[in-house]
């Protein structure tokens, strides 16, 4: 059942891609043209008076990886509050890189007071799983090992979702490290879901049933089958998350993968993990890539942004208690 309407700010969004031609996301099953159409949607979304948020620094970098260099990018928020993020794009595993998330990682830094390191990790169909996964856990690692005093969490959305929560389970497996939280935007968990969602959204939402299944489809090229940490929710035997770091979980009303965020917060409710779920009313996948077009979007990643940011300590009322300074 439906909480409420299609938000009116995203009904013109969607009207106005689909006039242009913009939908579907997955551009004649082609990868390297579904990229150029993915970064060219997201520079369009910016506008020409686009003025990026500020932060105290930006830094590029390069880390060794189990297939060679691992692009990174560090922001430095405007009010570092002591805590270190590391954070996977979106773009079904195929699209989406340093570029395309510049401004999100730009606002999840300085909403959340702690430093960012947004992954370029290797993208499918050319490297598939776990690729993406083995890239992320060796950025992890070395992040881990050059700030070993800051909270660490874990943030993605969409496909950067999948990596957290498989990164997630990793950390657990492997003795660490440790992770103070996790914060999964619309994460996909399923390669085959039988949800309501993923039929009620199958099309005329921004990301299609038969765009995410075209992603799963590339993500799954190898020759290895998915475990746990690849499809937490799809496998034979899915993913036993007690004992994962505590959790975020923001999921959008009309979208295909809404029920996969809900589902996993409720096994990970059940393994007896702290878990918040944030629920996105009249919401599309997609939502944290619409901040500054669509206020109930902003509203719905504030309250994300400051849940995660309490897992690290570094929300408003902690950091004050920390400092014994007033929140104001």
């Amino acid at each position: 059942m439906r909480i409420m309407p299609l938000d009116p700010a995203f009904r013109t969004v969607l009207d106005t891609l689909a006039e242009a031609g913009a939908l579907p996301l997955v551009r004649d099953g082609d990868p390297v043209a579904t990229r150029e159409h993915y970064r060219a949607l997201a520079v369009a979304r910016r506008g020409p008076d686009f003025v990026p948020e500020q932060v105290a620094a930006v830094a590029d970098d390069v880390l060794d990886g189990p297939g060679g260099g691992i692009p990174v990018r560090t922001y430095t928020p405007a009010d570092d509050r002591g805590a270190l993020v590391l954070y996977l794009h979106g773009g079904g595993w195929v699209t989406g890189d340093l570029e395309t998330h510049d401004p999100v990682c730009r606002h999840v830094a300085n909403a959340t007071g702690a430093v960012l390191v947004a992954v370029d990790y290797r993208r499918s169909p050319e490297h598939p799983h776990p690729a993406p996964l083995e890239d992320a856990w060796a950025a992890l690692l070395a992040v881990a090992g050059r700030h070993p005093d800051r909270p660490l969490g874990v943030a993605g959305d969409s496909a950067g979702a999948n990596l957290a929560a498989g990164l997630a389970l990793r950390a657990r497996d492997r003795g660490g490290p440790v992770l103070a939280g996790q914060l999964l935007f619309y994460p996909p968990l399923d390669p085959d879901p039988a949800t309501p969602s993923f039929q009620e959204n199958a099309e005329g939402y921004f990301l299609t049933a038969a765009d995410m299944r075209w992603f799963w489809a590339q993500y799954l090229a190898g020759p290895e089958p998915a475990g746990p940490e690849i499809a937490p929710l799809g496998t034979a035997t899915p993913a036993d998350p007690s004992g994962v770091a505590p959790a975020v979980v923001a999921t959008a009303e009309f979208d295909p993968l809404r029920d996969e965020g809900r589902d996993w917060a409720g096994a990970l409710a059940a393994a007896g993990v702290p878990v918040s779920t944030v629920e996105g009313p009249g919401l599309v996948h997609g939502f944290v890539a619409f901040l500054g077009a669509v206020p109930a979007a902003e509203r719905v990643v504030a309250e994300a942004l400051d849940r995660f940011a309490a897992l690290l300590g570094t929300s408003a009322a902690s950091h004050a208690r920390d400092t014994g300074d007033t929140v104001r």
